[in-house]
């Protein structure tokens, strides 16, 4: 592959990503919500541009999980008025730092409290980028940053639900959490995991595509074959479907592994590729040259 195909390849990655922080490709740019129920009161909100959101509703009012671009905020706050409206919105909870996760904080954060690690706040009280794409963010006023934080773990009780938030350090980003419903028997995954396509792991700000797949290790010790397992993006999944994500981290990981231990530069793997049993997972937004640059600088 030549380097000007390959600035190509940025560019064109580059223009599906928003300003300031990415967004992906598998998502239409609705202009609405629509709420799935995938279990007892716990609804996906399809429709967005970002990450997926999840909505908890019931006696002790409204749970969020992440809240995408701040362009959709309208959309969003819209589609909570059946559940009670933005003052009902007890917690809003980021899985992570990126804008398509957590520009909601802007309009919806000066009612409710925001819970994330610690990492989370850090990074939006200041500006941050993501060099592969060329993307900045300012940092975030006050009332839009997470005001409960952990280092590792916390617990929230709400609707009934035992919501558990695990931090995995080093994964997508180094401030990633996996959100645990028990009683309902599901798990939003926040960016830790791209469902059906390679996802974008954001290396120059902590994350990491060995220890990601160490992460979903771990995820996979937790949960059974009937548990709701939400992607950061893509469709409604399971436990059989990420763990054929992890396989492909596993080895697409392994065969960059072998090229690198070679002594072949970024390029030259580049230019060597992936074997072809990976072409199903080029239908996201990261084509196989940029997989593969993030794998490289991984090891």
């Amino acid at each position: 592959m030549s380097p000007k195909f390959f600035v190509k390849v940025i560019v064109i990655c580059a223009s599906i990503w928003s300003i300031p922080i990415h967004a992906d490709n598998h998502h239409q740019h609705a202009a609405a919500y629509k709420p799935v129920e995938l279990a007892n009161n716990l609804y996906w909100l399809s429709g967005g541009k970002g990450g997926n959101i999840l909505l908890s509703t019931g006696d002790d009012g409204i749970l969020l999980i992440d809240d995408d671009f701040e362009d959709l905020s309208p959309a969003l706050i819209k589609i909570l008025n059946p559940f009670g409206g933005i003052e009902a919105v007890d917690f809003i909870i980021n899985t992570h730092w990126h804008g398509d996760h957590t520009q909601g904080n802007l309009s919806l954060g000066k009612t409710s409290t925001i819970v994330a690690h610690d990492n989370v706040r850090k990074r939006l009280q200041s500006t941050q980028e993501v060099p592969l794409f060329n993307m900045k963010s300012k940092p975030y006023p006050r009332h839009a940053l997470p005001s409960v934080t952990y280092s590792r773990d916390i617990t929230l009780h709400h609707n009934g639900h035992t919501i558990n938030l695990l931090h995995f350090p080093n994964s997508h980003t180094d401030s990633d959490s996996v959100v645990f419903f028990e009683e309902a028997n599901l798990v939003h995954m926040g960016d830790l995991y791209f469902n059906g396509f390679f996802p974008f792991v954001d290396v120059s700000n902590g994350g990491n595509v060995i220890n990601m797949s160490k992460s979903i290790d771990n995820v996979l010790a937790k949960i059974n074959d009937n548990t709701i397992v939400i992607p950061g993006h893509g469709p409604m999944s399971n436990k059989a479907e990420l763990a054929a994500f992890n396989a492909m981290l596993k080895g697409t990981a392994s065969e960059v592994r072998a090229l690198k231990t070679k002594g072949l530069t970024l390029q030259e793997a580049q230019e060597k590729g992936l074997s072809n049993k990976w072409d199903n997972w080029t239908k996201g937004f990261i084509p196989v040259p940029v997989w593969i640059e993030i794998v490289f600088n991984s090891l």
